[in-house]
């Protein structure tokens, strides 16, 4: 059997980028800039990268973006007012909170602070039960988002596949199943949801035409769990130890990509997969938003 179909994120990003652009020059062209505020509690080293790359992507579409560092003593009360702030600001189309927060500072009550109509990362309540009802007018949270969006722009069929999703976290998983089994001409997938207390998780995974890893654990996935031709779509970052690397360790996904590859039918490289999808869809989330706020 050949080696796996590889699933170009980066250049799948890159066509979403350009489609993102276009519609940030007609905005400009009508005098609007969109603009996406950035809000990082604490100095977690993960979370700075981040924002980072988001900046980057921000300044590369000619959206505006700024972003607010508090410390990681910050008071939620705080945080929150500055969230209120920024929703009646009207040079700021979207907001994102960078998890993770601090112990003291519930993530629930931050995400439901933020105005559902500024919330590009589709965390708010009212954007998470629009998903359930399949009422496209909410925000889609991006990670999901961007995997929906890689299978389609591959040409996988989901309509009628059976997909299997590790991990029901409520950034990836949970979203991602209720995305793929939506009444919808791009889902209407038969979808598993597997986790820590699922018995037999190999079974399921074999039965799978498209298998989603997010569970956050290294390598988990082995080629013995793969349905041969399957579609492998890796969403995690663990970091490992390995005295090779000069930083002492490295970074791998939740699927054994050397093994797997030898089985799927295409498989998302880790890095390179999912990752640009996800600043891709938020990029598009925020032009949206100002888009839905200029009609207002």
């Amino acid at each position: 059997m050949p080696l796996a179909a590889l699933i170009d994120g980066r250049a799948i990003a890159r066509q979403i980028e350009g489609e993102t652009s276009v519609r940030v020059a007609a905005l400009k062209s009508r005098g609007i800039q969109p603009g996406l505020a950035f809000v990082r509690v604490g100095e977690d080293p993960a979370s700075r990268v981040y924002v980072g790359m988001k900046e980057k992507a921000c300044a590369q579409l000619g959206i505006f973006s700024q972003t607010i560092v508090l410390p990681a003593e910050t008071p939620e009360a705080e945080l929150l007012a500055l969230l209120v702030r920024l929703n009646s600001d009207a040079r700021v189309h979207g907001i994102l909170v960078q998890a993770p927060l601090p112990r003291h500072i519930r993530e629930t009550t931050v995400y439901s602070t933020v105005s559902p109509q500024k919330d590009v990362d589709g965390f708010h309540p009212v954007n998470v039960g629009k998903l359930m009802l399949g009422d496209t007018s909410g925000f889609l949270p991006c990670t999901p988002a961007g995997i929906l969006e890689l299978l389609v722009r591959s040409g996988i069929k989901i309509e009628g596949a059976e997909a299997v999703v590790l991990g029901r976290g409520n950034i990836v998983g949970k979203p991602m199943a209720a995305i793929l089994c939506q009444k919808a001409k791009t889902a209407n997938a038969t979808v598993t949801i597997c986790h820590s207390m699922t018995r037999d998780i190999k079974a399921h995974c074999l039965r799978a035409d498209i298998l989603i890893a997010a569970m956050g654990v290294a390598n988990f996935v082995k080629a013995d769990m793969v349905k041969p031709g399957a579609v492998v779509i890796d969403v995690g970052v663990n970091r490992v130890s390995d005295p090779a690397a000069k930083s002492g360790s490295r970074l791998v996904g939740d699927v054994d990509f050397e093994a797997v590859k030898a089985v799927a039918g295409k498989i998302t490289p880790n890095p390179g997969g999912v990752g640009p999808m996800t600043i891709a869809m938020l990029m598009q989330n925020t032009v949206r938003a100002a888009e839905l706020a200029a009609k207002n």
